[in-house]
């Protein structure tokens, strides 16, 4: 049986300076030899990229789908299909679970524990839990360096501790006059005569700590946009947005003002060069950037959740100078500096290593605990220090996904 192996790396090691000399063979890990393939989004993102540009690919999915209009799920397993298909001798993972529902997860972890027999694999993650159950080599990426870890510890230790001031008062107290934030009602949705929503009733309330749950392609992203407003599928609904009708003359903007986002969909290509300060104070404006001169109570607020951060000291600094978990929480910071009644993370946790996602985790827990904002987390993982209070899960069928609150 192959000796298979792991790399451990944190988002503060070059990642894409180690996935190259994997690939490469330049690593000493005993691979220069070997006939090895990529498993990694920049392998998917090339077929599709094909796909768009040829209008075929190579692969192609089970259900005869483009690659460009599958679920990630579908994607990551034509994948591996495909590179199962030309027989290698090593495959090299990279970010394995990403994006992926626990079904998925589970039907690529079998068939790779089944390859295991036969092929060298190759693991590169930055989260302890992903790591294969047969790899028992695990190497970790120390300043640019391989480290052979003879007693790796594969979970990590949960203690919150980073964010020890309160958060400010809200600017404004619209968000204490709303008791039922969201209700939808027997919501139905369908796209060209194919059913995606099927009788949704689900009601959000003030202060509340959800998670959003399904499979991939199971009408996640579109409840996320009947919710925004932004859907014209939300009209002929049964609906009620932070207190309007949906259809009685409210408008997007009014409802947008009421809600809080982060996508880690943000951060792609994101290059601002903005100082971390500003990059805050632009939340209050609804602009990427600071082009407006701010108001005092603005300025103060700022650096309450600045020192909250433990950035005061730093907020001068370019905004790109920041590693990609404290990125995140400026921005989370950016959401929240008007307080709003929800405050929508969704896959936020995306491409984090441990110590970012401990402490992402802990500052949504304090905004949980501190304030009356009600959060709606979507995300695929099982996080250990992510305790929402409710969890909604969607459950697919081909007449479209039903949806209910499930126990914890």
């Amino acid at each position: 049986m192959p000796k298979h192996i792991a790399i451990y790396s944190s988002n503060n090691e070059n990642k894409k300076e180690l996935l190259k000399r994997t690939v490469s063979g330049s690593i000493n890990i005993g691979i220069s030899k070997l006939n090895c393939e990529l498993f990694s989004d920049i392998t998917l993102n090339r077929f599709i990229d094909e796909e768009t540009r040829h209008g075929y690919s190579n692969i192609t999915t089970s259900t005869k789908n483009s690659l460009k209009n599958s679920s990630q799920g579908e994607r990551k397993k034509t994948l591996l299909n495909y590179i199962i298909s030309k027989n290698p001798e090593c495959i090299i993972l990279e970010n394995l679970y990403d994006s992926l529902d626990v079904e998925s997860q589970n039907d690529i972890k079998k068939t790779l524990i089944q390859l295991s027999d036969s092929v060298l694999i190759v693991q590169i993650t930055n989260r302890k839990q992903d790591i294969l159950p047969f790899i028992k080599c695990v190497y970790q990426l120390q300043n640019g360096e391989l480290v052979l870890q003879d007693n790796f510890e594969k979970t990590n230790t949960i203690k919150f501790k980073n964010f020890i001031h309160e958060l400010p008062k809200p600017l404004n107290e619209y968000s204490n006059k709303l008791n039922t934030l969201i209700q939808l009602n027997k919501v139905n949705v369908s796209y060209r005569d194919k059913p995606i929503l099927n009788n949704i009733s689900w009601t959000i309330k003030q202060g509340e700590f959800w998670q959003l749950i399904g499979p991939n392609g199971s009408g996640k992203s579109t409840i996320l946009s009947l919710i925004f407003g932004d859907n014209p599928k939300g009209y002929n609904q049964d609906m009620t947005l932070f207190g309007m009708k949906k259809g009685s003359g409210e408008s997007v903007w009014y409802i947008k003002k009421h809600i809080g986002y982060f996508s880690s969909d943000m951060l792609i290509g994101f290059e601002r060069r903005d100082s971390i300060e500003n990059m805050i104070i632009s939340g209050f404006l609804d602009s990427v950037g600071l082009y407006k001169i701010p108001n005092e109570r603005q300025i103060s607020i700022a650096h309450q959740w600045l020192r909250i951060l433990n950035l005061f000291d730093k907020k001068d600094k370019s905004f790109s100078t920041l590693s990609e978990g404290h990125k995140r929480l400026v921005l989370i910071a950016r959401a929240m500096v008007k307080q709003p009644p929800l405050l929508i993370l969704d896959e936020p946790i995306n491409g984090l290593d441990d110590e970012d996602a401990l402490l992402f985790s802990e500052l949504v827990h304090k905004i949980s605990t501190e304030s009356n904002t009600a959060i709606l987390y979507v995300s695929h993982r099982k996080e250990a220090y992510v305790k929402p209070d409710f969890v909604y899960e969607l459950f697919p069928s081909k007449t479209g996904s039903t949806g209910k609150q499930v126990k914890l």
